[in-house]
C-alpha cells in the first residue's frame, strides 16, 4: 500500500499572466515546491498533469472565440507553447510521472491523460498499489475537482490540501470543495 501525489496543471497559462490565469497560482506552485522538498520521499508515486491541447481546431469545441467559461474556453496550454510549460516556481525534480491531457479534445481530470510512454494514471496507481492519494494545483473548480472525483471513484482514499490549490472563482471553488468533501474526500492543511 502506498501513496500517489496528484499535481495538477500548474502551468503558465493557468497561473497570473497566462491565458487562463487564477490569483494565487503563482503561490500555489512556491508553496507546492516548498511541501515537495519537506515530503517528496512519503510518495510512490508524484504525478504532475499538464493540459496540452493541439494548436489546430477548437480541440473537440474546448476553445471558442466566445467563450462561456464553463465549458468553452479561450485558446490556452497549446502544445510546445510557453504557456503549456509549468510555471517557474514549480520545481519538478522530483516528478515521477508526466502526464499531458487534452490533445484534441477537452480533458480535466488528469485520468484523461498520459503519459509520453502511454501509461494512464489509473495503470500508474495499480502498478505502484497507490491506496491514498494527495492532491495539489489548478484550478480547484475545475481541473483539481474533477482529478480528485476521479481519484474517489478509483476507490482511492483522497485528501486535497486546500492551501495547495487555487481556483478560477470563490464561489465555485467552495462548492467543489463542499462537493469533494460530501463524497469522501478529506480537507487538509498542508502544513507548509
Amino acid at each position: 500500500m502506498s501513496k500517489a501525489l496528484f499535481i495538477v496543471d500548474v502551468q503558465n497559462d493557468f497561473t497570473e499572466g497566462g491565458a487562463l490565469g487564477v490569483e494565487g497560482g503563482d503561490a500555489v506552485a512556491e508553496r507546492i515546491t516548498r511541501y515537495l522538498e519537506a515530503h517528496a520521499d512519503e510518495y510512490a508515486v508524484i504525478v504532475a498533469s499538464r493540459d496540452w491541447h493541439d494548436a489546430e481546431g477548437d480541440n473537440g469545441g474546448h476553445f471558442h472565440p466566445e467563450p462561456d467559461f464553463v465549458d468553452t474556453w479561450p485558446v490556452h496550454c497549446v502544445s510546445g507553447t510557453e504557456g503549456a510549460e509549468y510555471d517557474p516556481g514549480l520545481d519538478t525534480a522530483v516528478v515521477t510521472h508526466h502526464v499531458k491531457k487534452g490533445q484534441g479534445q477537452p480533458a480535466y481530470s488528469l485520468f484523461e491523460g498520459t503519459t509520453d510512454e502511454g501509461a494512464t494514471v489509473a495503470h500508474l496507481m495499480e502498478v505502484h498499489g497507490v491506496v491514498d492519494v494527495d492532491i495539489a494545483g489548478i484550478a480547484t473548480d475545475y481541473c483539481v475537482r474533477a482529478s480528485a472525483l476521479d481519484a474517489i471513484e478509483h476507490g482511492r482514499r483522497v485528501r486535497v490540501f486546500t492551501d495547495l490549490v487555487a481556483g478560477v472563482a470563490d464561489e465555485t471553488s467552495d462548492a467543489a470543495l463542499a462537493e469533494l468533501a460530501h463524497a469522501g474526500a478529506e480537507l487538509a492543511d498542508s502544513g507548509v
